[in-house]
């Protein structure tokens, strides 16, 4: 039925999806207080309060346009999306050590990575939706556009690690909350967020350059400007040093267009079996 629904919705026209993504942004607000208060309260940490308005029509037209984004034809949605400063991209590509394309939930993150995988063999982590009736078609539609999926495991790490050693790409989603074991606490808008630590260690490992990248939603469904950014953090020092660093690097990235940062994301969350950092500092001044 879901599937149906999408197929359907996939044929009309950017700027419908978007005008219905706007009332369902202000509507969902109205109606979740669970959303409307996780919202308010991470524009507020990070100083956007003032865009709530807008951020709130940007996350319903996110929410629309994936019909188009997942099931559209491949050409359809190249015709939608101008590259800037692909060059940096495409260099990185022509050297052949591999590349490590960041994407934040910015802007349509859903699009960036089947870009990148229409102009070269791409390698994303991938972990399966909570809704077991969203994986076939979530798999379906990041894998038609030519994208490989790594599960998010051990075998999927040795999956990326394995590409960028051949020289091809991989995406990785920075601002998405690890599992256990996988990240350390490092500060994201100046409070404490489990962060991913593979970005780094991959850098490390194989030497592949590290890529920003977001899709910038323009107005009146007018399509989108993929931004290409070079990584300019520096990586020294130990994994929360680290994991700081890609949190600076994304902070900067969503101060350009922070209106359609996915604020509504349970960023700050404490996965199951980690220790928070509260926890973490009691242990240290004991």
């Amino acid at each position: 039925m879901l599937i149906r629904l999408f197929r359907f919705l996939s044929i009309f026209p950017l700027p419908f999806l978007h005008f219905i993504g706007v009332v369902l942004g202000y509507l969902v607000f109205a109606l979740s207080p669970t959303y409307r208060k996780r919202m308010r309260s991470n524009m507020a940490l990070a100083g956007y309060e003032s865009s709530l308005g807008i951020a709130l029509r940007e996350a319903g037209k996110n929410i629309m346009e994936l019909p188009l984004i997942w099931l559209g034809k491949p050409e359809r949605l190249a015709a939608k999306v101008t590259l800037e400063n692909w060059d940096i991209a495409q260099a990185a590509i022509d050297a052949k050590k591999g590349v490590i394309f960041l994407t934040p939930h910015l802007g349509c993150f859903e699009l960036s990575g089947k870009s990148i995988a229409l102009r070269t063999k791409m390698t994303v982590l991938y972990r399966p939706p909570r809704k077991e009736s969203l994986k076939p078609l979530l798999e379906d539609a990041r894998a038609s556009s030519g994208m490989l999926l790594a599960p998010a495991n051990l075998s999927g790490v040795r999956a990326l690690a394995k590409a960028l050693k051949k020289g091809e790409a991989i995406g990785l989603l920075p601002d998405q909350v690890p599992q256990e074991g996988e990240g350390v606490w490092a500060d994201f808008f100046g409070k404490p967020a489990y962060t991913m630590t593979l970005s780094a260690k991959l850098a490390a490992m194989t030497g592949a350059p590290i890529i920003l990248t977001y899709a910038e939603r323009l107005p009146f469904g007018r399509g989108f400007v993929q931004r290409f950014v070079p990584f300019e953090e520096s990586l020294d020092g130990d994994t929360a040093q680290q994991a700081r660093a890609i949190n600076t690097a994304m902070e900067k990235l969503i101060a350009n267009a922070p209106s359609q940062y996915f604020w509504s994301y349970h960023r700050y969350k404490k996965p199951d079996g980690v220790i928070g950092p509260d926890e973490i500092r009691a242990q240290e001044n004991a």
